[in-house]
């Protein structure tokens, strides 16, 4: 007798033993997910019916608050990380853990720098030092031909940050 796998398995969506250790911590997961021109991250808490966004942010958010550069960019993963904390911070949420799904984990990526922005706006995430991105990556120094990115930066973070 064949035994048919789940079907999300079968089409490589879902990792199973990695989501059910992330769901036997019990607390709520930061999950980020990255399409060619966006990035999304959502705090989402488990139920039995199937799992509860709480928040979510996309960067689309940035571009209303003045953002004028890529958004699919490490200054842009950072922003997006500070706003989804300030989000889960204004509804009671204090702590999360990672979830990146399927992606694979790069040190000083994308994921990374939304992780770094939303522990730096108060929101407890368990991470080494050492996979975070630089300050000078995180600015968004290493792009070249764009002027004025570091001035909108500032300015946006600012802006996320009151």
């Amino acid at each position: 007798m064949t035994r048919v796998e789940y079907k999300r398995k079968r089409e490589g969506k879902t990792d199973y033993k990695i989501r059910l250790k992330l769901l036997t911590s019990k607390k709520p997961r930061l999950v980020i997910r990255k399409s060619l021109k966006n990035i999304i991250a959502q705090i989402t808490l488990y139920d039995q019916k199937g799992d509860k966004v709480v928040t979510s942010a996309h960067t689309n958010e940035l571009k209303k608050l003045g953002w004028k550069f890529s958004r699919s960019n490490l200054p842009a993963a950072y922003l997006l990380g500070k706003l989804i904390g300030k989000k889960a911070i204004s509804k009671n949420i204090k702590e999360a853990i990672l979830d990146i799904g399927l992606s694979p984990s790069v040190k000083g990526s994308i994921f990374y720098a939304v992780l770094k922005g939303a522990v730096d706006s108060g929101l407890k995430i368990p991470c080494s030092k050492e996979i975070l991105p630089s300050e000078d990556r995180i600015k968004g120094k290493h792009i070249q031909n764009k002027p004025g990115m570091d001035k909108n930066f500032e300015e946006i973070s600012k802006k996320i940050g009151e």
